[in-house]
């Protein structure tokens, strides 16, 4: 096995596992579809010992802590603007909550010094031979690779290239979310602030950095809907007739939707994965194994980019040795994280009118919160491998 490697993907998976390649030796190359790194976002958490390790021994976690956003507490209110349901910040938080750009810039300026990154361009085709994989890209000229990898998310294009189509591996979870940045026009502050109807929930929360700015976060119940993922504008349209007619502030959060140039939309789904390689090709965080929002993501794609590294780094050139030791040490911890995501959605936006009430006066019972932020921090241990010390 060479140590020419290829990443699809520059979000948090991606430069990640380029860190720890260009650590243990390799050459990396990541290519990334978007014309340059993803700013904003919604923020990722990351919490338990495993998440913390690897962070740490990445050199990131102190800088992390330097940019973290500091939790974010939740208010929900009716029609009027009156309060229903408040949750501590430590509700969703985690250990150290980021937002997902600044969290992609961290560790791409950390991978940069040995990873070539390639902006602006998508692979097209990938052929594997006996001694690599020929792939083709969308602008640049062909090149060769002793291995592929994935990175590029739920709806992995390595993963449709290699394993086979996307209906085949995601599943769609019944809800959609989208957030966009707009003027903090309700003067919210660290927190957020939303408003449930039946299946549908409107938010606003704060920008920690800068007072004049916010971002909407929206969820709603649907069946899987058709739609062009590349088209904002129809993304835009999808949204305005769930909300339209709504109270609260939903017109005017609908009304700033019409002018973002940064509309993140996608449904609430999650990969599941059979194996996560194929011969010279294999996939990292959420394109093996990921939801969209609730499964720890963030922190298990990282975690997932150290014990691949570390694994192709021990294998002394037996990639399918490799690849069997990185899936069985991390697969069950990974779908552990995942089941999260699962009830993100019902969580958010009840289907019901039942449904809201009986969240709202659930948690507003302090045992309960209280139990459900222990079991909140309650996260799936992983024995970690110390690769330094196995390769000294």
């Amino acid at each position: 096995m060479g140590k020419n490697v290829l990443i699809s993907g520059a979000g948090v998976a991606g430069p990640a596992l380029a860190y720890w390649l260009g650590h243990y030796g390799f050459k990396p190359t990541v290519v990334e579809l978007a014309p340059a790194l993803r700013d904003g976002g919604q923020a990722v958490d990351f919490r338990g010992e495993a998440h913390l390790t690897v962070l740490e021994r990445m050199g990131v976690l102190a800088e992390l802590r330097r940019i973290q956003t500091g939790g974010r507490a939740m208010r929900f209110v009716d029609e009027r603007g009156r309060q229903l349901l408040h949750l501590p910040a430590e509700f969703a938080g985690g250990d150290v909550e980021v937002l997902r750009g600044d969290l992609a810039r961290v560790l791409y300026e950390h991978s940069l010094s040995h990873t070539e990154y390639v902006f602006g361009d998508s692979i097209t085709s990938l052929t594997e031979t006996a001694g690599g994989v020929q792939v083709s890209f969308q602008h640049s000229t062909p090149r060769e690779f002793d291995l592929v990898i994935g990175a590029d998310g739920l709806h992995s294009n390595v993963r449709r290239l290699a394993f086979g189509p996307e209906e085949r591996f995601v599943r769609h979870l019944g809800y959609y979310a989208a957030t966009w940045q707009l003027p903090n026009y309700l003067g919210v502050g660290r927190g957020s602030v939303g408003y449930n109807a039946p299946g549908r929930l409107a938010s606003v929360g704060g920008d920690h950095r800068d007072v004049a700015k916010a971002r909407a976060f929206i969820v709603f119940a649907a069946p899987r809907l058709a739609y062009d993922r590349h088209d904002p504008e129809q993304q835009k349209a999808l949204i305005a007739d769930v909300f339209g007619g709504l109270g609260w502030e939903v017109p005017r959060l609908l009304d700033s939707l019409q002018y973002v140039p940064d509309l993140y939309f996608d449904s609430i789904s999650r990969a599941d994965v059979d194996a996560w390689s194929t011969g010279r090709i294999g996939l990292v965080g959420d394109a093996a194994c990921g939801a969209t929002i609730g499964g720890m993501g963030a922190g298990t794609g990282v975690v997932a980019a150290y014990v691949l590294a570390g694994e192709l780094a021990l294998a002394n050139g037996d990639h399918r040795a490799a690849f069997a030791r990185y899936e069985s040490t991390l697969r069950s911890y990974a779908q552990g994280c995942q089941k999260g995501g699962d009830r993100t959605g019902k969580f958010l936006a009840p289907g019901t009118a039942a449904g809201l009430r009986i969240r709202n006066c659930l948690l507003s019972v302090n045992f309960l919160l209280n139990w459900m932020l222990k079991e909140g921090k309650k996260v799936g241990t992983i024995a970690l491998p110390d690769y330094q010390a196995k390769l000294s």
